[in-house]
């Protein structure tokens, strides 16, 4: 019995490895309906059997284990780049992947606890507790909604077309479905559970026909020039600056080298985070030598750069992004909301900091959180721009990024070097496919050692820098598409489609009753 428990301790977390393919880079979507199938089906095959349903959790957790030690083992390479941090990389290997398949462990005990049966109410049951759990996660705690299963679908720009409409929590619980859906002919009672399988195919087959015809009435848009132009750098300095005392007039140089400005254009740059080392916003003025020759009144500058505020007695240091005139002025500002625990804040700070840890990016303290992501208004030379800004993984979350779509562009900037070469810059780049769609909104990435690119509301990549290289892409002409439905109603959709699935449950146990 003993070894019997021990392969299937070892089954679980094979499946969770093997549902890892399925994310950027590698992209095998298929997989899926083989891994979630099959967990599904010893799921069923279990409660037949034991009565105590505590086993559930752990037989939940080790799939989550499996799923999250495989694709976010590249979070232990942050520590890398700071000796002191070194001792952490083991415990942050197991501990990160171990506490986020708590929530994989909670689907599994609440779907075992619920006394389901082998019939159709039981399979959309743990759909919708997987999704409702998805989205906890992505809440909670600051959320962390990494590496959902619907970001499988990365490449099928077609299908994901519809998180336009219903956002990505709302495919999320849709994907569960369909990869579990084999499951249903396997375990079938009857030739009606077929109907299902099929009818989940047909609905993803009309994403995708839906997808390619909106694809098709975008690309028929009229477009439109723009009298300015939007030049997103890609840059590839070492991460190393923030520790190796790097001359920040080095990174400068390198950085006004790639923009390549002209005085004649009009030209707004959007510069990476954090990209010049030691240097904060009221500092930088004084480098003001090195622009005065390459920028005019024609150009403004995007960066991502540290900002403090002095209180009593104490100063508050910001992630922020600023933009800067040819003199260095500055013009607007924004301090990032979203923080990256341990990378840019430490909870329970004065406990950690007694045992002598810090945060990873920030060696002052802690970074404050900002008050309100505003709508930035770009106004000059007679034009007026507005963007929304965001820095770093902020692009994550799902309906949570604006309340005012009024705006015209999503500005993303991002500091992938952290995750060295490892699979991690490519997952965060895929975010940003999925706020271009859900938003109708362009979405321009700049990113230091990770993929710069200028993607369209239909979630096509339009121009891109590869990881690692230095250059840049303009946008100097764009397509309008209306409004999202997402837009308009956020996640108020995915509670829509959570009532739809609870009454699918009682109406299919009604059936089963009868």
């Amino acid at each position: 019995m003993k070894n019997k428990f021990h392969i299937e301790l070892i089954y679980l977390i094979l499946l969770g490895v093997l549902t890892s393919l399925s994310l950027s880079p590698f992209n095998y979507v298929v997989i899926n309906f083989l891994t979630f199938s099959l967990f599904y089906i010893f799921l069923i095959k279990k409660i037949e059997f034991y009565k105590n349903k505590k086993i559930f959790f752990l037989y939940g957790w080790l799939f989550g284990f499996g799923y999250f030690v495989s694709n976010l083992y590249w979070i232990s390479i942050s520590l890398t780049f700071d000796q002191n941090f070194n001792f952490l990389v083991p415990f942050t290997i197991i501990l990160i992947p171990g506490f986020l398949a708590l929530f994989y462990g909670l689907v599994t005990f609440l779907f075992a606890v619920l006394k389901p049966n082998k019939n159709l109410s039981s399979f959309f049951l743990f759909s919708l507790i997987f999704g409702i759990v998805e989205f906890l996660r992505g809440s909670i705690l600051t959320g962390f909604p990494w590496n959902l299963i619907a970001y499988s679908f990365s490449n099928q720009i077609e299908i994901l077309n519809i998180t336009s409409i219903i956002g990505t929590y709302s495919f999320n619980l849709f994907c569960i479905s369909l990869f579990t859906s084999p499951s249903i002919f396997i375990l079938r009672e009857n030739k009606k559970d077929i109907s299902i399988c099929v009818a989940f195919l047909v609905t993803t087959l009309s994403f995708y026909v839906l997808g390619s015809q909106n694809l098709e009435k975008f690309n028929k848009q009229e477009v439109k020039n723009l009298d300015y132009k939007l030049r997103v750098l890609s840059s590839n300095i070492s991460i190393d600056r923030f520790y190796n005392n790097i001359d920040p007039i080095t990174a400068i140089e390198e950085l006004i080298e790639i923009s390549s400005p002209k005085k004649s254009e009009k030209i707004i740059f959007v510069w990476p985070e954090g990209i010049i080392p030691g240097v904060s916003q009221d500092q930088l003025k004084e480098y003001k030598w090195l622009f005065e020759n390459k920028f005019n009144e024609n150009h403004l500058i995007v960066i991502g750069i540290n900002s403090k505020e002095d209180e009593t007695k104490t100063t508050k240091y910001f992630n922020s992004l600023s933009i800067f005139d040819h003199n260095l002025n500055i013009v607007n500002s924004y301090k990032k909301i979203n923080l990256v625990p341990f990378g840019e804040f430490l909870p329970f700070e004065k406990l950690f900091k007694g045992i002598g840890l810090k945060t990873i990016t920030n060696e002052y303290q802690s970074y404050s959180k900002g008050e309100e992501r505003k709508i930035i208004d770009l106004k000059y030379n007679n034009l007026s721009v507005k963007i929304l800004p965001l820095i770093c993984y902020e692009i994550i979350y799902s309906g949570k990024i604006f309340t005012n779509s009024n705006f015209d562009y999503i500005v993303n900037i991002s500091e992938d070097g952290w995750f060295g070469k490892s699979i991690g810059p490519e997952q965060h780049f895929t975010h940003s496919i999925f706020r271009a769609i859900e938003s109708g909104k362009y979405v321009l990435r700049s990113a230091n050692n990770g993929t710069t690119a200028i993607i369209n509301p239909m979630g096509v990549i339009e121009q891109k820098v590869d990881i690692n290289k230095s250059g840049y892409i303009d946008l100097s002409e764009s397509r309008e598409i209306k409004m999202s439905l997402f837009a308009k109603f956020g996640n108020k959709i995915f509670g829509f489609i959570i009532l739809l699935y609870i009454f699918l449950i009682f109406s299919f146990k009604k059936l089963k009753n009868e």
